[in-house]
């Protein structure tokens, strides 16, 4: 990395500040391994080359680095960035990583970086990442906040693109699809008066992730396992070509009272799976 490159990520701290004095008991072995697969060295020289860069621009070095092909279709369901009116963004979330670069990197050219993730609170170690995010910790102490946050995202000046499952997907009855999605989205987007525009992202991880995932999921739950991978999984999909439909806006005012929430946001689920076509999660 050079002579002068600073260690952006480092496994050492992470696990000293996630376990404090407990991550001295780790072997050295594992953490050797974790080192690996994420890609530790990588993705540090990636974000050394790229320091001076954030948002929108550093997004876009992300494609660009991990030569993703974007397939876009109904680009012109994208409401005017000029309309005075604030979105929230939602999709299917396939993959885990290059679907979160890539959509962000297209709302944020849209709407000139007036948007916001929900996020991990570990991709709060990503400098470029951390000016459109709001950072989420399910599991920790941070978990108290998260409704604080979510508020806070939402009364903003900003746009929302939201993963809705909270997870990336699974592999479901031999088809890759997302868990049931959350319905915070849902209420928020009518408190604040925000139409929903659905996003579908094509795209699945390898068999040994889903595996992983659902061995994670089943006997573990309360350590998300299969996450570990998921760098890794973004290098095996490197140069891929990936298929993004953009649907029209849904108001508000659809979400009444007719239906619950929660049952809202299956609607919604719904209709991002419909706009895949025959293709979806093969």
């Amino acid at each position: 990395m050079g002579g002068e490159a600073e260690k952006t990520i480092d496994i050492d701290r992470i696990l000293e500040d996630k376990m404090g004095a407990k991550a001295k008991f780790v072997p050295r072995f594992a953490v050797n391994w974790l080192k690996h697969i994420i890609h530790e060295d990588e993705v540090n020289l990636f974000l050394w080359e790229n320091r001076r860069l954030s948002g929108t621009e550093w997004l876009e070095a992300c494609v660009r680095y991990l030569d993703m092909t974007l397939q876009l279709e109904g680009l012109e369901n994208l409401p005017d960035k000029d309309d005075g009116r604030l979105y929230t963004f939602v999709s299917n979330h396939p993959l885990g990583g290059q679907d979160g670069v890539a959509l962000g990197s297209i709302i944020g050219r849209h709407y000139d970086g007036k948007f916001r993730y929900l996020v991990n609170d570990l991709l709060l170690n990503l400098p470029g990442l951390k000016p459109v995010c709001i950072g989420i910790n399910k599991t920790g102490k941070q978990s108290r906040d998260f409704p604080r946050m979510v508020e806070a995202g939402f009364r903003s000046d900003n746009h929302m693109l939201m993963f809705p499952a909270g997870l990336n997907s699974r592999k479901i009855n031999g088809r890759i699809h997302d868990i049931a999605w959350k319905k915070t989205f849902i209420t928020k987007s009518v408190e604040y008066h925000r139409d929903v525009v659905p996003i579908f992202f094509g795209g699945r991880n390898s068999e040994r992730f889903y595996r992983i995932a659902h061995f994670s999921d089943r006997y573990v739950r309360k350590i998300n396992i299969a996450m570990l991978f998921l760098v890794d999984e973004m290098y095996r999909n490197v140069g891929r070509t990936f298929r993004v439909v953009i649907g029209k806006p849904i108001p508000w005012q659809t979400f009444d009272r007719s239906r619950t929430p929660m049952e809202w946001a299956k609607f919604v689920e719904d209709k991002v799976y419909e706009m895949a076509g025959s293709g979806a999660g093969k």
